[in-house]
C-alpha cells in the first residue's frame, strides 16, 4: 500500500489506457479494501488455450525459420547437462524464498519466446566492451543518466529508502515531467525511460542469460545486496552494470529477486499469493509493471466487489502459459541431481 501512488504514475507501452483512472482507482480500492485473507492463486492455466504470442516474437521466429519446441528443447538440454547451474538455481531460489521452478519457467521462457542468434552476437558485444574501462555509459544525446536525475525534478525521490523505491520514483517522474516533451531546450521520446537511457550501444533493452533490462537490475540491486551479499550496483559504472546481467553467477540473484518482488506486489496490493502459480510470476518477469498491473487487477476486483461479482484471479500471458502447461516437465528438470 505504502507506494501504491508512486506506481500509479508510471506507464508502459501497453498499459497507457489504465493511467488516465490510476489515482481514481487508488482512492476506490483504498475505500473499499478491508482486511481479508489473502487468495491463494492456484496451480495451472485459467485460459483454456495458449494466448497469443507477441508479434515481435513471433515475427523473430519466422525469420529466424525455427520452432518454439525447438528452442524449448535447448533451453532445458542446456540446463540438464549443467549440474552446477541447477543447483546454483536450488540455493538462489532457497535464499530468496521461492520455488526454484519459477527462475527455470523464466529463464526458460525467455530462451523460447525472446532470445535468437541476434541477440547472443549482441550479449557478446556487450559482455566484451563492459570489460573494457569507462566504455559503457548511461544516456541520452550526451547527457549522462547520472546527470539527467540530478535535475530538481528528481529531488523527492532522494527521501527513497532503497534501490528499488528510488529508481520506480524516477521513472515516475520521468513519465510525468519528460516523456514525449521538450524540456530545456530538449525533446525527449515518447518512450519508457529504460528504453531512453539504458540501451547502451542501441544493442537492445535486455541482455544475458535471464534477459534482465538494465534499469530492472539497478532496481534490485539493494535487495540483492541484502540478500545474496553482491556489491551494490553504481549508476556511475556501467560495466558493473552489465556485468551482472552477463553472467550467470551473477545474475541468477537478480532473477531471483525480480521473481520475489512479483509475489510480493501481489500479495501487499492486490491481495493474491502468487507464489504457487509459477505461470503468473513468469509471465510478470516478461512484461514487467508488477506494481502497476496489480493496482490495476486490485481496481477491477474492488469494482467487481461492489457489483457483487466474484474478483478475478491473475491470470497468464502466452509466456506464462506455456512454462504452466510444460510445469511438469520444468519441475523434474530442476529436481535433476
Amino acid at each position: 500500500m505504502k507506494t501504491a501512488a508512486a506506481f500509479c504514475f508510471r506507464a508502459f507501452t501497453d498499459t497507457k489506457p489504465l493511467l488516465a483512472s490510476c489515482v481514481i482507482a487508488l482512492a476506490l480500492v483504498l475505500a473499499t479494501r478491508s482486511a481479508h485473507a489473502v487468495t491463494v492463486v492456484p496451480p495451472g492455466n485459467r485460459n483454456a488455450e495458449q494466448p497469443s504470442v507477441h508479434g515481435a516474437s513471433a515475427e523473430r521466429m519466422r525469420e529466424l525459420g525455427a520452432t518454439y519446441e525447438k528452442k524449448f528443447q535447448n533451453i532445458c538440454d542446456l540446463l540438464k547437462k549443467d549440474a552446477r547451474l541447477r543447483s546454483e538455481i536450488r540455493m538462489t531460489a532457497a535464499a530468496y524464498g521461492i520455488d526454484p521452478v519459477h527462475i527455470v519457467g523464466a529463464i526458460v521462457g525467455e530462451h523460447t519466446y525472446n532470445v535468437d542468434t541476434c541477440d547472443r552476437l549482441q550479449d557478446a558485444y556487450l559482455k566484451a566492451i563492459s570489460r573494457v574501462n569507462g566504455s559503457v555509459n548511461f544516456g541520452y544525446r550526451g547527457e549522462s543518466v547520472g546527470k539527467f536525475i540530478k535535475r530538481a525534478e528528481f529531488a523527492d525521490c532522494l527521501k527513497c529508502k532503497d534501490s528499488y523505491s528510488l529508481w520506480c520514483c524516477r521513472e515516475k517522474v520521468w513519465e510525468k515531467s519528460f516523456r514525449g516533451k521538450s524540456v530545456d531546450g530538449t525533446a525527449y521520446p515518447d518512450a519508457l525511460f529504460s528504453e531512453v537511457f539504458f540501451g547502451p550501444f542501441y544493442a537492445g533493452q535486455s541482455f544475458g542469460p535471464g534477459q534482465i533490462n538494465l534499469l530492472t537490475a539497478l532496481k534490485m540491486s539493494d535487495r540483492v545486496h541484502r540478500v545474496s551479499g553482491l556489491p551494490k550496483l553504481d549508476i556511475e559504472d556501467g560495466n558493473a552494470v552489465c556485468r551482472t546481467v552477463m553472467e550467470w553467477d551473477l545474475v541468477l540473484p537478480y532473477i531471483a529477486a525480480t521473481l520475489r518482488q512479483s509475489i510480493d506486489s501481489y500479495r501487499e496490493i492486490a491481495g493474491f499469493d502468487i507464489s504457487r502459480n509459477p505461470g503468473v510470476t513468469a509471465t510478470l518477469y516478461n512484461t514487467g509493471g508488477e506494481e502497476l498491473r496489480a493496482w490495476a487487477l486490485a481496481d477491477k476486483n474492488a469494482r467487481r466487489k461492489s457489483e457483487g461479482l466474484e474478483p478475478v484471479l491473475p491470470q497468464e500471458n502466452y509466456f506464462g502459459w506455456m512454462v504452466n502447461s510444460r510445469l511438469d516437465e520444468l519441475k523434474a528438470l530442476i529436481a535433476h541431481p
